[in-house]
């Protein structure tokens, strides 16, 4: 185990040692935009790296216990047979360490979230069980200094919530709460229920990451092929008489932008670029988007009640998180924002989940 480990330790602590090498560099402090992709992934990689020159350093440790006690004094092989467990100790937590370090994190984990809750199946009740997941989540972004803005907002005359749209902001938010996506069902006596029967409603909640800026990246020299054309118009003036025309191909989508209005290449060039970069900017926005929407409908699905990852049970104070068959009797507790014994076992899965792949 420890020899397989190191070797896999081996890559990433010359990588470290080639960023901490890198960002000193005066070439890269002088592009902004490389310098701050080098100290995020250096920050990435601190500590896997610290861990690392710990692990390595308890393994030299545990060579050189065994090796003073299979010597020949005494005192020595003593002294090392009573410490020696301690530093075995030691390694076994290290290799846990870096296994967690070492398990791919979720490129989205360190995001805002945009949290949507929209009623489903159950009518009025499913409104008013909206509203109070609402809150639930509300007072876990309360507990974790994280800031929550409501975006849109629509409510019953009654009290509930047919749909809210909230932004939450702070640090590891969607880390958290990514888990709580899907369709969520209530077992309870309604007010309005005059015979104490219990009624299932169903409520969808979607936690998506917040989108980044989207950034449009041009490699001229790869991406584009440059055509200069003869420009052609009326009057037979030196718009006729001059290649200014100027036909740009993005050679990976196939877009073509061709500008002939001005008589300047050059300006024909920059406007036809303005273009190319507007269009592009258009594809990966909607492209975005496509894969936002896609993932509201894999969490919500169709909004009905059999399609749930959690019950909340009111007559019995329990609830139950289906996808790791946890449950709670703690039904107060949770709708007052306490959802991180839910929560730490539903990443403990994804650990586990990832680890072994």
């Amino acid at each position: 185990m420890a020899a397989a480990l190191l070797d896999k330790l081996k890559g990433i602590e010359d990588r470290y040692a080639e960023l901490e090498r890198r960002i000193s560099d005066p070439g890269a402090i002088a592009n902004q935009r490389e310098w701050v992709q080098l100290g995020r992934e250096r920050a990435q990689l601190a500590d896997v790296a610290q861990a690392a020159a710990d692990y390595r350093k308890v393994i030299g440790e545990i060579d050189e216990l065994k090796g003073l006690a299979a010597g020949d004094d005494p005192e020595l092989r003593e002294l090392a047979q009573s410490e020696l467990p301690a530093a075995q100790d030691r390694r076994a937590l290290l290799e846990t360490r870096l296994k967690q370090l070492l398990t791919p994190r979720d490129p989205n984990d360190d995001k805002n979230v945009l949290l949507e809750i929209r009623a489903g199946t159950g009518g009025e009740e499913a409104s008013l069980f909206a509203g109070e997941l609402f809150r639930m989540y509300s007072r876990y972004a309360e507990r974790h200094g994280w800031r929550v803005e409501t975006l849109s907002l629509s409510s019953t005359g009654l009290g509930g919530i047919k749909e809210v749209i909230a932004g939450i902001t702070g640090h590891g938010a969607y880390s958290r709460l990514k888990f709580e996506g899907g369709v969520h069902r209530v077992q309870r006596v309604p007010a309005t229920e005059g015979s104490g029967r219990i009624h299932t409603s169903a409520v969808t909640v979607a936690v998506l990451p917040e989108a980044d800026e989207v950034e449009v990246n041009i490699n001229e020299e790869k991406d584009l092929r440059i055509d200069v054309m003869r420009a052609s118009g009326p009057g037979g003036q030196s718009v006729n008489t001059t290649d200014s025309a100027v036909r740009i191909t993005h050679l990976p989508t196939g877009i073509v932008i061709v500008c002939r209005d001005e008589k300047s290449q050059h300006k024909n060039k920059a406007r036809a670029l303005k273009i190319l970069r507007a269009r592009l900017l258009e594809m990966a926005r909607a492209e975005q988007d496509a894969k936002i929407a896609d993932a509201r409908r894999s969490m919500v699905g169709s909004g009905d009640r059999s399609e749930r990852i959690r019950t909340y049970n009111f007559p019995q104070s329990r609830v139950t998180d289906h996808r790791v068959n946890l449950t709670l009797h703690q039904l107060d507790q949770v709708l007052d924002g306490q959802l991180d014994p839910i929560i730490d076992a539903l990443a403990t899965r994804e650990q586990a989940e990832a680890l072994s792949a």
